[in-house]
């Protein structure tokens, strides 16, 4: 299938507003989208526990009641991938008592945010390999509350806003250098995105960073060589500019054609 077939298709087709915050009612719908979460990693297709394993979060939220998903910009001490954008996640260790507590603990290791302010929704999949293919990633979706607790709000009634500002005041700065807010609406517009080649055999759209975060001047972007691939993975991005791609892109689309905002 060749990127040509991609086909962007945004508005109606959408099942959430990308204009709107989000609320209750819309996370239900998102919910009802997803994979839902097992109670049993042993019984998850395609797990080898005896591979290493690893579990990120899709963190949805609303910011300045704009709905949106946060990302990582990676530290530049990290032993790879630094500089690249990511969502929070890390490698499943033996005392996790499954991958979805793995996912919050690093949630809250590299974010500062703990697990009373995430509300799960599900999951997304099916899961792939990291580059080396040393372990299998693991995809989990919630939605991030700015403090513990759900106000006594209405079913339309937006959620509350996270503030960027007062994570960034508890990021762990040896794995985290930076947080953005992407809102949905920009992963509507066709000029955001490009359509890229998963590993060279499965077509995804890579999406450029949020401008509003100075995200792309934060680390000197590599020059593209002669021969290299536009699905490598390795690098903050083509053309200059921050990308959400390679691993995380690929999950940020498996998430956009959950939602129908792209096929």
């Amino acid at each position: 299938m060749s990127s040509s077939h991609l086909i962007h298709s945004i508005g109606s087709s959408s099942c959430v507003n990308v204009s709107k915050p989000f609320t209750k009612r819309s996370l239900r719908k998102i919910q009802t989208l997803l994979n839902p979460l097992l109670t049993s990693d042993a019984g998850r297709p395609l797990v080898n526990l005896r591979k290493r394993n690893a579990a990120i979060l899709i963190p949805l939220c609303n910011f300045h009641n704009v709905p949106g998903i946060l990302f990582e910009v990676r530290g530049k001490s990290m032993r790879t991938h630094s500089g690249e954008v990511s969502f929070p996640g890390g490698r499943v260790d033996n005392d996790d008592p499954s991958f979805v507590a793995a996912a919050l603990r690093e949630v809250e290791e590299e974010l500062g945010v703990d697990s009373s302010r995430v509300e799960l929704l599900g999951e997304i999949g099916p899961p792939e390999g990291n580059l080396t293919q040393a372990m299998t990633v693991w995809p989990f979706v919630g939605f991030l509350y700015p403090r513990p607790g759900i106000e006594d709000l209405g079913d339309d009634d937006p959620l509350p806003s996270i503030s960027v500002a007062a994570i960034m005041e508890e990021i762990s700065q040896d794995e985290v250098h930076n947080v953005f807010h992407l809102p949905l609406a920009a992963l509507a517009s066709p000029a955001r995105l490009r359509s890229s080649m998963f590993r060279g055999q499965r077509p995804y759209w890579a999406a450029w960073s949020d401008d509003s975060a100075d995200a792309n001047r934060l680390f000197p972007l590599p020059v593209k060589a002669e021969g290299v691939a536009d699905d490598s993975e390795v690098g903050a991005g083509k053309y200059g500019k921050l990308e959400i791609w390679g691993l995380t892109g690929w999950y940020l689309s498996l998430f956009m054609q959950t939602l129908r905002m792209c096929q």
